[in-house]
C-alpha cells in the first residue's frame, strides 16, 4: 500500500506572498483546515510544507506555509502534488478505500474468469467507472454498482465483478 496519499495538486501561485492555489483531489475540501503540513512531490524528493493558514475560494484551496513569503520561492512546485502521509487521512468507513490501493489489482469474474488489470478510476457524478485492461489488450468499463462490483479486496488486490450483458461486447 502506498505510503503516502494525494490530497490536491499545486494548480498555480495567489498573490505575491508566496500562497498557492491547490486543487483538491480529495473527497473532502474542508480536510484542509485540520492539516498541519502537506509534502510536495518534486518527483526527485518529498518537502515537508508547514502549514501557516488555509481558506477556500471557489472550487479551490488557498494555502500558505510558514517560512514562505515570496512568490518566487514557492512558484517552483506549481503543478506539483501535494501529499499526506497515510496516518493523516480521514478515517475510512466500512467498504471504502482509497483508489491508489486498487489501482493495478487483478480482476476476476463472479465465475473465476480473471478479466485483466484495473488500470484506473474515472469519478462521474453518478458514480465511479473502472477502467480495466482486459487479458486481450481491451479497454472495458465498469459502472461501480452492487450489481457489477461485488466485491473489492485491497489486501489482495482483487476485484470481484459480475459481468453485466453487453458489457464485455
Amino acid at each position: 500500500m502506498e505510503e503516502m496519499l494525494r490530497v490536491g495538486v499545486f494548480a498555480n501561485t495567489h498573490g505575491i506572498q508566496g500562497e498557492i492555489k491547490v486543487f483538491p483531489t480529495t473527497d473532502d475540501r474542508a480536510r484542509f483546515k485540520k492539516l498541519k503540513e502537506v509534502y510536495i512531490d518534486t518527483g526527485k524528493e518529498k518537502v515537508r510544507m508547514d502549514i501557516q493558514s488555509v481558506r477556500f475560494f471557489k472550487n479551490m484551496v488557498i494555502m500558505k506555509f510558514k517560512g514562505i513569503n515570496n512568490i518566487n520561492d514557492i512558484e517552483r512546485y506549481k503543478g506539483k502534488d501535494l501529499l499526506i502521509r497515510r496516518e493523516q487521512a480521514v478515517p475510512l468507513q466500512k467498504d471504502e478505500y482509497f483508489i491508489c490501493d486498487i489501482i493495478g489489482a487483478k480482476v476476476v469474474s463472479d465465475e473465476g474468469e480473471e478479466i485483466g488489470e484495473l488500470k484506473e478510476v474515472l469519478q462521474t457524478g453518478a458514480n465511479d467507472v473502472y477502467v480495466v485492461k482486459t487479458t486481450q489488450g481491451k479497454e472495458v468499463l465498469f459502472p461501480v454498482i452492487k450489481s457489477c462490483v461485488l466485491e473489492v479486496d485491497t489486501e489482495e488486490k482483487k476485484v470481484t465483478v459480475h459481468i453485466l450483458p453487453g458489457l464485455l461486447d
